[in-house]
């Protein structure tokens, strides 16, 4: 009679019973079943890398971003802070220019006043007044940075002076400034205005 090895863990008194041909075999609670590997954080009671949540290299990211954010917004508001003190002040600047060269002239227009009070006078003394005021309102603008020019027997000069008339001038050398008919006033960038000349023919 044949004798069958005994399962570890079974007595003597338990029978084996034959497998039928074909039968599949209930696992045994004894062995190792087949199945996917125990994750990190089951094996040692820790989060694994893809677990929720920042890591302290992201919060620091975060951090540096947020406070260039705010750089460049208190930035933004001190430009728009500064552009419009520069124009309040430029407007100020500007205010205060005109108001002393209207204050230079009023004088001028004081001794014209002065003038035409006493039209009814000697007519010579009304042209001396008058002169003496043409003088006074060309004190001022020289000393505002624009002096006066018309001078006449210079060389045509395409700077300073304006050709409105070729004449033929036997006296005058061919070229030059025969007449001023309307006087300039001020130099190179200053220049308010060329004088209107009227110049000597060329041969």
């Amino acid at each position: 009679m044949p004798i069958h090895p005994q399962e570890p863990g079974r007595t003597g008194a338990d029978p084996v019973e034959p497998v039928p041909e074909g039968a599949v075999t209930p696992p045994r609670g004894d062995l190792r079943q087949p199945g996917p590997p125990p994750r990190p954080e089951a094996a040692y009671g820790e989060p694994g890398p893809d677990a929720a949540g920042p890591t302290p290299a992201e919060d620091e990211y975060t951090t540096a971003i947020q406070e260039l954010e705010d750089r460049w917004r208190r930035a933004l508001a001190d430009l728009d802070n500064l552009r419009k003190r520069h124009a309040r002040e430029l407007e100020r600047e500007r205010t205060a220019e005109r108001s002393r060269t209207a204050a230079a002239f009023l004088p001028v227009l004081d001794n014209l006043e002065l003038a035409l009070t006493h039209a009814g006078a000697d007519p010579d003394a009304i042209v001396e007044g008058v002169r003496a005021v043409r003088d006074q309102a060309v004190n001022v603008l020289e000393l505002l940075g624009y002096p006066r020019h018309a001078e006449h027997g210079l060389a045509f000069d395409p700077a300073r002076h304006e050709v409105v008339g070729v004449v033929e001038d036997p006296d005058a050398p061919p070229g030059t400034v025969v007449e001023v008919l309307r006087p300039g006033y001020g130099d190179g960038e200053r220049q308010l205005r060329p004088a209107a000349v009227t110049v000597a023919k060329r041969e």
